[in-house]
């Protein structure tokens, strides 16, 4: 059991970080091994911003045990080769953070191959992109929402919609690499939470391999970003691309993907994982659960229940 939330905002930022905190910190009894976020601020079109990793915090915690502390100088190491890997690629680096030791979040100028700068990059052992685009930036960590928005400072980003993800493990590790949201690797500002299971993922991962897509986990929910990925770069439009994908996948499941601009729910046809919707005239909330879409609203209000196979996708 895990639980997904999504919120919009049209015409104006927000809080979305506090916002996004409260609904998945209302739901943290779905699954509270891990929680991630999908925060989409203001896009700035002459910049990139990028969130990785250098280690999993179980590295750390392995190192610990054994006595052996060179894993610190290590994760320096990694640093300072994703340093100068963007130096050789002519990136230029204008602002960096580092909310953990594991994490980073740089903001660099770059005008060449977006994909092969992420290939270069993560050819580094141990070094994994979260997100990469204009303005997604992808957050996630192990522990609840209030953890985790503490640790990265996320409670004062603001923007104008955000995903998020509480999960429970329950067939692959708990670890960073494993929890959600997911990138849609290499295409900027394109992510997916999702809640069930594909069927046919195997077969149908195998068959975005063979049109050059590549997978960082094996986790059904990055199927889905690499297929809408895939769609959106065949021009397809976004809701369009979502309507094919409830015929092409199959099993139970909601997911919600956002773009730079968008932000889209989609049912099975069975309709068996929850899914309660909020939706005013300037601002929309989605949950697993209706009780995160009340953490956030101090006054009565009306939800429905999406239907099963419905699809809907409104911009910021």
């Amino acid at each position: 059991m895990c639980g997904i939330a999504g919120l919009i905002h049209k015409g104006k930022r927000a809080d979305i970080g506090k916002e996004m905190t409260a609904m998945l910190q209302a739901m943290k009894h779905r699954g509270p091994d891990s929680t991630g976020y999908a925060l989409y601020g203001p896009a700035d079109t002459s910049q990139y911003v990028m969130r990785f990793k250098v280690a999993e915090p179980s590295d750390l915690a392995a190192s610990r045990k054994k006595g052996a502390w060179d894993i610190h100088q290590a994760l320096k190491d990694r640093k300072r080769k994703v340093d100068e890997r963007l130096e050789e690629l002519g990136a230029k680096v204008i602002a960096d953070e580092q909310p953990r030791e594991y994490a980073f979040r740089y903001a660099f100028s770059y005008d060449g191959d977006l994909g092969r700068l992420a290939d270069y990059i993560e050819d580094l052992d141990g070094v994994e992109i979260l997100s990469l685009g204009h303005a997604l930036e992808l957050i996630k960590d192990l522990g609840d929402a209030n953890t985790v928005s503490q640790g990265y400072n996320l409670s004062a980003f603001q923007g104008t919609h955000a995903m998020g993800h509480t999960r429970m493990a329950t067939e692959s590790d708990v670890d960073i690499r494993s929890a959600h949201p997911y990138w849609a690797y290499p295409y900027s500002d394109i992510s997916v939470v999702h809640n069930g299971q594909l069927t046919n993922y195997w077969n149908s991962r195998r068959a975005l391999e063979r049109k050059g897509h590549r997978f960082a986990s094996d986790c059904d929910s990055e199927l889905i970003a690499v297929y809408i990925a895939d769609q959106l770069d065949q021009g397809v439009e976004l809701e369009v691309a979502m309507r094919e994908s409830v015929n092409a996948f199959d099993g139970v499941f909601t997911y919600l993907v956002a773009t730079g601009n968008a932000l889209g729910m989609a049912k099975d046809t069975m309709a068996a994982k929850p899914m309660v919707l909020y939706e005013g005239d300037d601002f929309i909330a989605m949950a697993s659960e209706e009780v995160a879409i009340r953490s956030i609203f101090p006054h009565e209000i009306d939800t429905t229940d999406p239907y099963d196979g419905e699809v809907r996708v409104w911009h910021s």
